[in-house]
């Protein structure tokens, strides 16, 4: 009585290839020799493996289906030999580690690799936007032969040793009969082609190195670290493969006035403790142009005047930061004799000096300030 090959792998009569290939995956992870070496699993194993070799292929699945039964005539073995019909060993790797070999010749023609280069650009570039032009040296496709790797006149041909399958095959003997195993050509190295006469210019890679110039937009609002792709612009792959991006990354140069500090700018204006006490205004050139900032009377040192929108433009969305400017008060060191009788007679007026010229018993007023800032103190 011929074996129900359904039973063995538990589908039914109707059940589709990749139900029947899902089934015997499972058993075999389960009865393998390897992880259960009962005698009576191993038997078990290569019925399961005779079941699969039968309902896997669609013409003795088609003979089984009629009655017969093409696993008991197979050649190299009967029933539970793995012959020539274990063809599908790699359904038992994938059982085990999740993927089956691969399988005919690699192609030639890869994809490129990306490349970075970096680029340098001043504060109001970044700020504004701008248009580069820059130097790229990368792989791009063999002009001699124009990617296809062979000497102008010739072309590849195929590997006599795996016949164009870019793999060959070995055939051991085992307790379970015979194993089929399969690895890459070792005289093609799995491209199932070889090339007798490479081209000179790219000694068979199919490409070369070259400079060559690109124009790249910069985008207002950029900073450091920001990059920018430029897709296809890469190395070209082996064989003339497509090439890969390119990817410019920003440097910002320093700048001599301005510090950034994300979208908002920041400097410092110096002024004397007249302007500051009596207020003036400090012509300042900013990223738009000459502006004059307004210092009201009584300004301190460290107060700072935000003006809007002389920033960084956002990089995403509308709109730009603000300029703020950091007031610095100078104090002078030395006065002449005329300044310093006014400075006398001004703390005076405010009430922050004796007549006789000595302080006031625990008061620090403005004249006491200047004057321990006069003597360095």
């Amino acid at each position: 009585m011929a074996t129900d090959y359904y039973a063995v792998l538990g589908v039914q009569r109707d059940a589709s290839q990749d139900e029947i290939k899902k089934a015997f995956r499972r058993l075999a992870r389960e009865l393998h020799p390897d992880v259960n070496p009962d005698p009576k699993t191993q038997e078990r194993f290569k019925e399961i493996n005779t079941a699969y070799e039968v309902l896997s292929d669609p013409q003795k699945k088609q003979v089984y289906d009629l009655g017969g039964d093409p696993a008991s005539g197979a050649a190299g073995g009967g029933p539970g030999g793995f012959g020539a019909g274990f063809g599908n060993f790699s359904d038992i790797m994938d059982a085990f580690f999740g993927t089956a070999s691969q399988r005919g010749p690699r192609s030639r023609t890869r994809r490129g690799q990306d490349a970075m280069i970096r680029l340098d650009i001043d504060l109001d570039e970044a700020a504004f936007g701008t248009t580069k032009e820059i130097q790229v040296d990368t792989a791009v496709v063999c002009t001699t032969c124009s990617g296809e790797g062979a000497a102008p006149g010739t072309s590849a041909q195929t590997c006599d040793m795996c016949r164009g399958r870019g793999e060959v095959s070995q055939v051991t003997r085992s307790f379970l009969g015979q194993v089929m195993t399969s690895r890459p050509c070792p005289q093609c190295q799995g491209f199932g082609t070889v090339v007798p006469t490479p081209c000179p210019e790219c000694a068979g890679d199919g490409r070369i190195r070259s400079r060559r110039s690109l124009t790249v937009k910069i985008p207002a609002g950029v900073d450091n670290g920001t990059r920018i792709q430029l897709a296809g612009e890469g190395e070209v792959g082996p064989g003339g493969g497509p090439a890969g991006d390119l990817y410019v990354e920003i440097h910002e140069n320093a700048h001599p006035v301005f510090q950034r500090r994300g979208d908002d700018l920041h400097c410092t204006v110096t002024i004397p403790m007249t302007a500051a006490s009596l207020g003036t205004k400090v012509p300042l050139e900013t990223l738009d142009g000459m502006e004059e900032v307004d210092i009201r009377p009584g300004t301190q040192s460290g107060q700072s005047i935000p003006l809007h929108d002389r920033g960084i433009t956002h990089l995403r969305g509308g709109g730009r930061g603000q300029l703020i400017v950091h007031v610095e008060v100078t104090t002078p060191t030395k006065l002449e004799p005329e300044q310093e009788e006014l400075m006398r007679r001004l703390a005076k007026l405010r009430g922050e000096e004796r007549p006789t010229g000595t302080f006031q018993p625990g008061q620090q007023g403005l004249f006491s300030r200047l004057k321990d800032a006069f003597n360095g103190r």
